[in-house]
């Protein structure tokens, strides 16, 4: 009787210390929360926190842990596996057209140096969301930007889409507005009574090999596939092999995706400046 203990107890201690094992080897295996890496030279760190600024603030805070329209990318699970910039280059080059990342013209060099400044940051200081100074620009030189070289009185109107928009916004606001045209997630601080903006929804045209076309609010894109929804309600999706089936989206804010690599701060900055005293 005392021999049918002994068994049990030992078969115990046995499958315990085989659960131990098998915990031990799988946390091993799993990806550490908070990921270990060996620091980078300081000058690539350097380098990074330039091109981030450069590119990247406006959206996602000065120290990357978010801004009004852009997520924290220090905590980021993309970022998080990340080791030199593999897995954040597809996402920078190829954007996400749905949320209102554009695709950045930047190296796989310059990628990996902004990943390394990325990695620098604790991840132990969960922080809150990044402020900038915001009202710093010129608004005269803001006026001439809008009406001049920035173009932006060809779709804007001071007395039309923009009146009083000094009255209706912040300033953090408005400049994320410029950076974004609307399109991000999040557009801060509205005054009393003032409604989020509204924009026309994303539209894409698939035409097919054999001519036909259809054309619909975009829902998804990608490399291998793109879904629409059509007037009717209808949901339409279809493979994509390189060219083929051919895909033109028409994205209302374009053109504030397509500027943002190449604003310079202070055209930001002369631009808020301006647009908040049309009150």
């Amino acid at each position: 009787m005392h021999s049918g203990r002994r068994l049990r107890f030992l078969g115990s201690v046995i499958i315990a210390c085989a659960a131990t094992m098998t915990a031990s080897q799988a946390a091993a295996q799993r990806a550490p929360d908070y990921p270990e890496r060996p620091l980078a030279a300081p000058e690539q760190v350097a380098r990074g926190q330039q091109l981030f600024k450069s590119n990247c603030s406006f959206c996602h805070g000065s120290d990357g842990r978010g801004g009004e329209t852009g997520p924290n990318l220090v905590r980021d699970q993309v970022v998080l596996a990340d080791q030199h910039g593999e897995l954040i280059a597809p996402v920078v080059q190829n954007g996400i057209p749905g949320r209102g990342m554009p695709k950045l013209t930047l190296s796989a060099t310059e990628i990996a140096d902004i990943a390394a400044w990325l990695h620098s940051q604790p991840l132990s200081d969960r922080g809150t969301p990044s402020t900038l100074d915001i009202l710093v620009g010129n608004a005269k030189e803001g006026e001439a930007y809008f009406n001049g070289a920035g173009r932006c009185a060809q779709c804007h109107s001071v007395t039309g889409d923009l009146a009083a928009i000094g009255a209706r916004y912040e300033p953090k606001t408005i400049q994320n507005l410029i950076v974004s045209g609307g399109g991000g997630r999040s557009f801060g601080r509205r005054s009393a009574g003032a409604a989020a903006p509204k924009l026309p929804p994303t539209t894409v045209t698939v035409t097919l090999p054999s001519g036909q076309t259809m054309t619909g609010d975009l829902d998804h894109i990608s490399a291998f596939v793109v879904a629409l929804r059509a007037p009717d309600g209808t949901y339409r999706s279809f493979a994509r092999h390189d060219a083929i089936p051919k895909v033109v989206v028409t994205n209302p804010v374009q053109w504030h995706i397509d500027m943002l690599p190449k604003w310079r701060d202070s055209d930001i900055h002369n631009l808020t400046a301006y647009l908040v005293t049309l009150k």
